[in-house]
Order: structure tokens, then sequence, then C-alpha cells
């Protein structure tokens, strides 16, 4: 059996936020055997932890979709801390995961916010719009910059919660993802949608790594270091960002829909799936 939590992140109440799924592991399972419990899942990421041995708050962590593996994923990081914190009966302030984006430090605030420690990714300018991109989100962007995602930058948020994709036409970019975002309101910095249909995520309900380029942007426009963010999807989600130099904080909350067990999914001694 593979212990598994369902866990919304970004956000204090369920059926809000980004859900993702957690598995933690006493060892690593095989890459196939992976993708196959996010496919199944078929929620925007699945979390797989295993912990180092002899180190008692360092772990090794992938994120699946139900397509691929990704590179970086900021709410199954967050839901994967909140596991370890409110589940596992880890006791320490701090966590570091160790990914393909390197180490990943989360935190645990006075308040009970979860804080990522995650690596910024300014967006660089672009000559031209993205051929298929003004097509994708059947809208024209004010300004158009590119990072592992492409950011379109809208002037109202009105436009950003408009926005009704064409999923075909932003699969065939040559990019992870689109970050549509535009100034926020009513106490938020800035707003933003994220569309990954090459991904298998068509919209991401709330997007951590997606902040990784947001926050250098609009720290830079709106020239401060700290900003609150909102994710305008249907589901939505609260972010309290900060940029450090190199790095950034992405602040949020996170609750527990479901636990239970995959059972379908064990691998015996050989490394093979058995019921």
């Amino acid at each position: 059996m593979i212990r598994y939590f369902h866990v919304d992140a970004f956000t204090q109440r369920p059926f809000a936020g980004n859900p993702a799924g957690v598995c933690p592991l006493p060892a690593g399972l095989p890459t196939e055997l992976m993708q196959q419990i996010a496919a199944e899942n078929n929620l925007a990421e699945t979390a797989f932890i295993v912990p180092r041995a002899g180190r008692a708050a360092e772990y090794d962590i992938r994120w699946f979709t139900p397509t691929v593996e990704i590179d970086l994923c900021g709410h199954a990081t967050l839901a994967a801390a909140h596991v370890l914190f409110a589940h596992l009966g880890f006791s320490q302030a701090k966590v570091t995961f160790y990914s393909q984006s390197g180490p990943l430090e989360v935190s645990r605030e006075a308040d009970g916010r979860l804080t990522l420690d995650f690596p910024a990714r300014p967006p660089q300018p672009l000559a031209a719009h993205p051929l298929g991109l003004t097509d994708g989100l059947r809208a024209t962007p004010v300004h158009v910059l590119a990072a592992r995602d492409l950011l379109a930058v809208f002037n109202t948020e009105a436009e950003v919660r408009a926005l009704s994709p064409d999923f075909a036409a932003i699969t065939a970019l040559e990019y992870v993802g689109v970050i549509a975002t535009a100034p926020g309101s009513a106490g938020v910095d800035f707003v933003s949608r994220f569309f990954a249909p090459r991904v298998g995520v068509p919209e991401d309900p709330v997007t951590g790594s997606a902040h990784s380029t947001l926050i250098p942007y609009w720290a830079e426009k709106l020239g401060k270091a700290e900003l609150r963010a909102r994710q305008v999807s249907p589901r939505g989600g609260d972010l309290w960002c900060r940029l450090r130099a190199d790095r950034v904080d992405i602040s949020g909350y996170a609750v527990t829909y479901a636990t239970g067990e995959i059972a379908a999914a064990d691998p015996d001694a050989d490394g093979q799936v058995g019921a």
C-alpha cells in the first residue's frame, strides 16, 4: 500500500486553491509507476517524497502532471510540506526538498502559513509575440516576455478573468505554459491565470512555479519587494510574495481534503506492480 493525501494548496478552505496529490514513500518508485499514479489521480500534479537517509529534515521530491514529469511545482511542494507538518509528525520548523531545480526549503510560519523558498526566474522581453499566442488566448496582451513559461501582460484584471483560451493553439507553443497577468485590485498587487495544456493541465488553479516569474516582474514594475497576489482561476487562490535577489518567497495556506491508500500500485520485491 502507498499512503496518499489529497491537499488543497494556497487556500484556507476545501474546494478552493489548487488540489495536489502527495505520496510519502520509504524509497523511490519506478518513474513509469509514478507517472501512472499521477495519471490515475488526474490532478494538476502529484508529488512523491522520499526521506534522505540520515537527514531528518531532508527529502527528495518529484512532481508529475497526468502526462509528464515537470522540473518545478509550487502548490504540490506546499502540499507535501503540509502533509509532513499536519499528518506525519514532522516537528522541525523547516524542511528541505531536493529536486530537479535544486534544494527548495519550506518553512512553517507562526500563523500557519507555509513559505516556499524558490528560485527566481525573471522573464525577458520578446521582440514579437510568438506566433499563435494571440489566437491561443483569443486576446492581445500589451507585453509578452518569456522564461520557462510565456508571460502575457494585460492592462486590467477584468481582461485576465475574461480569457477563454483555445487550448489547441496554446499547446502548439514551445513553452511549458502561458501566464496571463495584470495589476490587481482590492489590496492585491497583481493577478494571474496559468494555462499549460502542453503538459496535460489546461488551466492550473493556482501555480506556485509561475510566481517564480511573476514576482520578479511585478517587483520591478511596482518598485517593491513584498507583494500580494491572487490567481483568478475559477477555484482561485491567495499568495504572499517576496523577492530576495535571485530567490523568491511564496507563502500560502493548505488544507487536507482526503487521506487514504493506493492499493493497486504496490511494487513487489522485484519492482513489479502487484495488487
